[in-house]
C-alpha cells in the first residue's frame, strides 16, 4: 500500500507538472515559481488538508513531503555535479580568491547584519547569530539553476556566485555546530570544534585524492566498454559516494557531488555524462522545488503576511547591501558587484534544516519557526524576479561606466572585436602590426581596466547589445570579428551587427560545427572551427618538415580549408 501512495505521489507530479508548467512558462512566469506554487497547491497545506473530508483529494495531492525533499535533493546533487564537471581544479584555484575572500566577507557581512535585526526584535544573542548566519547562506539549487538555463554558468557572473556558494557550503559544518551548542554546555569544545574540521578536510581531501586515482580510471573503464547503461551506473556511484561522504564528515552533500564532477572536467566521456545525466537533474530540481512549495502553510501565514513580507523585504534589503559591500571592497567592478547582491539576496534552504535541528533543541518554537520559513520562502519565490532586477542593474551601472569612459566612435575603416580573451588578444596584436584601427568590447570589468591601461581601445560592454554596437560605429567599422566565447552571445552579436549593417563582413570564431552552421545561417561572412585550424596548421608543419615546398603546402593547406567550409555549410 506504502509504494502504490508513493507511485501515485510520482504520478501527481508528473501530470500536475506537465499541465501547470507549460501554463506558467506561457505567463512568463519561472518554471522554480511554478514548482513551488505546484507544491503549495497539492502539499499537506494546500489540497491535501481536505483529503479526510473528501477521500477523492488524496489521489489529487502529494502526500509523503519527506521522501519528496529526498528526491529533491538528488536534483541538486547532480546540479552541483554537471557544475563540477565545468570547472578543472586549475579553474577552481583560480577562484581561490572570491572563495575565501570573498564567499567569507559575505557570510560575515549578512550573518552579522541578519544577527543584529533578530536581536533588536528580541532574539537571545546565541540564537540571533546563528540563525542570523543560517539565513546569510543563499540557495544554491536555485541560483545556479538560473545561471545554468541562462548559459551563464561559466561567465563572470555564475563563477564569482559559484566561489561564494561553495564557502556557504564550507560553512554549513561550523553553523551546525554552533546550532549543538545552543542550549547547553559543550565539554571540551575546543576538541569537539577541532574534530569536525578535521572531519571536513578530510572528506574534502579524500575525494580529491580519489577522484585523481580512482574515479577517473573507474569511470574511464566503465566508458571504454562502450555500454552507457554501465557508464551510467559507475557515474551514479561516484556521485552518490563522494555526497554521501561529505555529509558524512558534516558538509552539505552538494559540496562532494561538486569536487568529483571536477575531478572529472576535461576528460573524453565528460560530455557524454552530461548529456546523459541532464534529464534527470532537471526532473529532479523540479521535485526539490515542489518539496520547497509543500512546506508552505498559508493558513498560518495569511494572518500575519504583512509582517512576512516586511521581514522578507529587510532580508533581501541586509543581504543586497552586505553582498555589495564585500564585492566592491574585494574590488569586484560596480556592474558585476550589483547583479550578483541582488542574485544572492535570498535566502536557502539550508535555513530549514538548521531551524529544524533549532526546534528539536527547544530554543525555537514552532510560531518562529513557522513564522521564518514563510520568511525564507518568500524570498525563494521572489528569487527569479530579483536575478532580471540583476540584471538591470548591471546593465544601467555599465551604462553609467562606460559613459564616464568618453569614448569617441571611430571615423570609420576599423575593426570591431566582440571578446578579449585569448583570442580576440591575438587578432588585436596582428592588426596593431599592421597599423589597422580596432575598438574591442569585453565583459570582463578586470581585463577591460588592464587593456585600456596598456593603452588599448578596449571598453566594457556586452557585444551582443545593438546600442553598445552602435557606439563603437560598427556601420561603419570595415570588418567584425566574434570571438565571444559563450554561443548564445556569439549569435546575439551576429544578429546585432547585420541588424545594424546588413552588409557586415563578420567574422567568428567558433567551437565547433553546429555552433558554426547556426552562426553561418545567421549571416556570418566566414566561421573558424578553433579545432580545424589548429589541425591544418599542425598538418601545415608535418609537410613542411617532410620537405613538401611552401606552394604545395598552402594549395594543400587551402584545398583542405576549402573542403571543411563545405561540410559546414552542407551540414555534414
Amino acid at each position: 500500500m506504502h509504494n502504490a501512495m508513493w507511485l501515485k505521489d510520482v504520478l501527481v507530479y508528473l501530470v500536475a507538472a506537465g499541465i501547470l508548467i507549460p501554463l506558467f512558462h506561457r505567463a512568463r512566469v519561472s518554471a522554480v515559481v511554478g514548482f513551488i506554487a505546484l507544491g503549495a497547491l497539492l502539499g499537506p497545506h494546500g489540497l491535501g488538508q481536505w483529503a479526510g473530508q473528501a477521500p477523492a483529494l488524496s489521489y489529487l495531492t502529494i502526500t509523503d513531503q519527506h521522501r519528496a525533499a529526498q528526491f529533491g535533493e538528488l536534483g541538486v546533487i547532480f546540479l552541483l555535479f554537471l557544475l563540477g564537471l565545468e570547472f578543472s581544479a586549475e579553474k577552481l584555484w583560480a577562484l581561490r580568491r572570491e572563495v575565501f575572500g570573498l564567499g567569507l566577507l559575505q557570510v560575515v557581512f549578512s550573518g552579522t547584519l541578519l544577527a543584529i535585526g533578530l536581536r533588536v526584535s528580541g532574539v537571545a544573542t546565541d540564537l540571533a547569530l546563528v540563525t542570523g548566519v543560517a539565513l546569510a547562506m543563499s540557495s544554491t539549487a536555485l541560483v545556479m539553476q538560473i545561471l545554468v538555463s541562462e548559459r551563464r554558468a561559466t561567465a563572470p557572473i555564475g563563477k564569482t556566485a559559484l566561489a561564494i556558494l561553495l564557502f556557504q557550503d564550507l560553512a554549513v559544518v561550523a553553523v551546525l555546530l554552533a546550532a549543538e551548542l545552543i542550549g547547553g554546555p559543550v565539554h571540551n569544545l575546543w576538541l569537539v570544534v577541532g574534530l569536525a574540521l578535521l572531519k571536513g578536510v578530510a572528506a574534502v581531501g579524500i575525494i580529491l585524492l580519489a577522484g585523481r586515482f580512482v574515479l577517473a580510471p573507474l569511470v574511464g573503464a566503465a566508458a571504454r566498454t562502450g555500454a552507457r547503461d554501465l557508464l551510467m551506473a559507475v557515474t551514479l556511484v561516484v556521485v552518490a559516494g563522494t555526497a554521501g561522504l561529505t555529509e558524512a564528515a558534516g558538509l552539505s552533500a552538494a559540496l562532494g557531488a561538486f569536487l568529483s564532477g571536477m575531478m572529472l572536467s576535461g576528460t573524453v566521456y565528460q560530455h557524454q555524462i552530461s548529456v546523459d545525466l541532464e534529464p534527470f537533474k532537471g526532473l529532479l530540481i523540479g521535485v526539490f522545488f515542489v518539496s520547497v512549495g509543500m512546506g508552505v502553510d498559508l493558513s498560518a501565514i495569511l494572518p500575519v503576511l504583512h509582517w512576512v513580507l516586511v521581514a522578507a523585504a529587510a532580508v533581501i534589503l541586509a543581504k543586497f547591501i552586505a553582498t555589495y559591500g564585500a564585492a566592491r571592497l574585494l574590488k569586484v567592478e560596480a556592474p558585476l558587484a550589483g547583479e550578483l547582491a541582488l542574485l544572492l539576496s535570498q535566502t536557502g534552504e539550508f535555513a530549514f534544516v538548521v531551524l529544524g535541528l533549532l526546534q528539536t533543541k527547544g530554543v525555537l518554537d514552532g510560531a518562529a519557526a513557522g513564522f521564518i520559513v514563510a520568511v525564507v520562502t518568500l524570498t525563494l519565490v521572489l528569487t527569479p524576479w530579483l536575478a532580471q532586477a540583476g540584471g538591470l542593474v548591471r546593465v544601467r551601472l555599465e551604462r553609467v561606466r562606460q559613459d564616464a569612459q568618453a569614448f569617441a566612435a571611430p571615423e570609420g575603416g576599423h575593426v570591431v572585436i566582440g571578446g578579449f580573451g585569448r583570442v580576440g588578444r591575438i587578432v588585436a596584436e596582428s592588426l596593431e602590426a599592421q597599423g589597422v584601427p580596432f575598438v574591442a568590447l569585453d565583459a570582463d570589468a578586470t581585463r577591460v581596466g588592464l587593456e585600456r591601461a596598456a593603452g588599448r581601445q578596449v571598453f566594457l560592454g556586452d557585444a551582443s547589445r545593438e546600442e553598445i554596437l552602435a557606439r563603437v560605429a560598427v556601420e561603419r567599422a570595415s570588418a567584425v570579428v566574434v570571438t565571444l566565447d559563450e554561443a548564445h552571445a556569439a549569435e546575439g552579436m551576429v544578429r546585432a551587427t547585420l541588424r545594424l549593417k546588413a552588409d557586415a563582413v563578420v567574422l567568428a570564431r567558433v567551437k565547433d560545427a553546429p555552433h558554426a552552421r547556426r552562426l553561418a545561417a545567421l549571416g556570418a561572412r566566414d566561421v573558424i572551427p578553433e579545432a580545424v585550424e589548429a589541425s591544418l596548421h599542425l598538418a601545415g608543419l608535418v609537410l613542411r618538415n617532410l620537405g613538401r615546398s611552401e606552394e604545395e603546402v598552402m594549395a594543400h593547406l587551402d584545398a583542405a580549408r576549402a573542403r571543411e567550409r563545405a561540410r559546414l555549410t552542407e551540414g555534414d
